[in-house]
């Protein structure tokens, strides 16, 4: 099943499959039979962090699941407090540990949080664990245009990934527009606006009466057509696997119009120059 999903081409030439498993608010415990269901389901792209205090969880599902470390991508990523050179390194060498790997797919640093003004140092901690081999690739998370151009003025790689909050409600059409400028793949969270009234609006629910699908299914569709990687998340099995079958149908052009309507600043997390927890 896993080949029915859409690869992506990152800027250092590696590939991502296009959906992905997030496991936000899951505990460590209850990670592992959700994460086990959706290797059996067919995704292949599990996306983690330090904060989410569940990287043992994911990493003793992925070596149940038997499945060879190629045929999976794992990202995890760096928390707030631990930014900075040095504390990097070791925040990283924790994460691997945690996970039973000796690489990740994908590094990111979780946010900028400008007031701690650190990204740059912690930028160039990720340049040494991408040089070493320790990560395929590294990228970051919730980066404003100036928190990028600061990067790519001050640092040599440019980052593969840029994983932000983004949904119907929340289209980030010109964050979009600067990530591409750099060959940066734009990554959603929260793709269903984390329930926020996303799958309950009469536009949403309309196309998928029309298509016979769940509003879920439409918007991280809507998702899958505009190229953003997505990472949806869910512990309950019906839900995993309804959320993976988005490969057999398309939405009209029409109703990527009615969706892109939609737009309202409707922000659900934290706006990342406002962002200080774990400073």
């Amino acid at each position: 099943m896993s080949a029915a999903v859409p690869q992506i081409l990152l800027n250092n030439g590696v590939s991502v499959p296009q959906l992905g498993f997030g496991v936000w608010q899951v505990g460590d415990d209850e990670v592992v039979p959700a994460v086990e269901t959706a290797l059996e389901t067919g995704y292949r792209h599990i996306d983690t962090a330090a904060i989410y205090g569940n990287e043992r969880g994911v990493g003793r599902a992925l070596a149940a699941s038997g499945l060879p470390r190629d045929e999976l991508f794992v990202t995890t990523k760096l928390w707030n407090a631990e930014q900075g050179y040095d504390t990097t390194l070791r925040a990283f060498d924790a994460s691997l540990e945690k996970l039973g790997l000796d690489h990740v797919d994908l590094y990111l640093i979780h946010w900028p949080l400008p007031v701690k003004d650190a990204y740059v140092d912690t930028w160039k901690a990720f340049e040494k664990i991408y040089a070493d081999g320790r990560a395929r690739a590294i990228g970051v998370s919730n980066f404003e245009p100036h928190h990028l151009n600061r990067l790519l003025a001050e640092t040599t790689v440019v980052p593969a990934v840029n994983q932000i909050e983004l949904h119907p409600f929340l289209q980030q059409r010109e964050l979009r527009e600067e990530n591409a400028k750099h060959q940066i793949v734009t990554e959603a969270y929260s793709p269903l606006s984390s329930g926020k009234g996303v799958i309950d609006d009469p536009t949403v629910r309309a196309i998928a009466d029309r298509l016979g699908r769940t509003p879920a299914q439409v918007v991280l569709r809507w998702h899958i057509e505009i190229g953003n990687l997505v990472i949806p998340k869910s512990v309950t099995p019906e839900r995993i696997r309804e959320n993976f079958a988005l490969f057999d149908f398309e939405l009209a052009e029409a109703d990527l119009d009615q969706i892109a309507g939609l737009e309202r600043d409707g922000r659900v997390g934290s706006h990342p120059d406002q962002m200080t927890i774990g400073a």
